[in-house]
């Protein structure tokens, strides 16, 4: 099975972008299901248009980070919707599951979706923890599980790989919007990358306006952020799972201008 992970759609050029080339992708990559990092999918948060228009264009599962609750609409997917899911160290009176199971091909698919907590300004619980707990609770109604570990820090994410190794089949970062190149099997047979990268604006600085952000580095005064458009660039990675083994036997980055 071929597991195409997309990362953070930013802004309408992401959506539009991604709504244009991923059914081609879906093609040649022979892509059996489809898991997209949709935080910024409307500048901070998703709108409900965002979300039908990703699923039409093929996107069978989403994961959120840290602008969860920008856009109000996530409350309804998260009423209507099985297939999206927030950080699961968010505290559990908030709104929305941390972890789903979605069927694919006659295969069950566990999905848990954490936050970091180094340099991210929101209250949260320890993401080791909840990685135990959810993992715990679907690693019996699923045959293998995925997580986005959404968080700044590298050391944080290569930490979870450690932590997670041997209990799940894939574990990819997201978040800083720039895709590394360490994508790796372990010898557990969990398919890691440490970030996937974004999907948006190409001539951007992480898919904001450039000359904004410039401005606000040479002056020190906070600028409202513009999203920025034109070309645009799909970053991802596809992680092929053994049918029978349910492990991970290879990792490809992929990157769609």
């Amino acid at each position: 099975m071929n597991i195409l992970t997309i990362g953070d759609i930013f802004g309408d050029c992401g959506v539009d972008h991604t709504s244009m080339v991923l059914r081609s992708i879906i093609f040649e990559e022979n892509i059996d299901f489809c898991i997209a990092n949709v935080e910024n999918a409307a500048g901070t948060g998703i709108t409900v248009k965002n979300y039908d228009e990703l699923s039409d264009a093929g996107v069978n599962a989403f994961t959120l980070g840290n602008h969860t609750y920008g856009k109000k609409d996530v409350l309804k997917l998260f009423e209507h919707e099985s297939n999206i899911v927030r950080p699961a160290n968010y505290p559990m009176s908030a709104p929305g599951r941390g972890s789903t199971v979605v069927s694919c091909s006659g295969k069950k698919i566990g999905i848990i979706n954490l936050m970091g907590r180094v340099d991210i300004a929101v209250s949260l619980d320890c993401p080791f923890a909840a990685a135990d707990r959810e993992i715990a609770a679907i690693k019996d109604e699923c045959d293998f599980i995925v997580i986005d570990f959404h968080a700044e820090a590298t050391s944080e994410k290569i930490a979870m790989r450690y932590h997670v190794d041997s209990r799940a089949a894939i574990l990819f970062g997201t978040h800083t919007h720039v895709q590394t190149a360490d994508e790796t099997v372990t010898a557990h047979g969990m398919g890691y990358i440490t970030d996937l990268g974004m999907t948006g604006a190409e001539d951007s600085i992480l898919g904001v306006e450039k000359d904004i952000i410039m401005k606000r580095f040479l002056t020190g005064v906070p600028q409202k952020f513009e999203y920025a458009g034109g070309r645009a660039v799909l970053n991802g990675a596809v992680f092929t799972i053994d049918d029978k083994s349910a492990k991970c036997i290879g990792v490809k980055r992929i990157s769609v201008k």
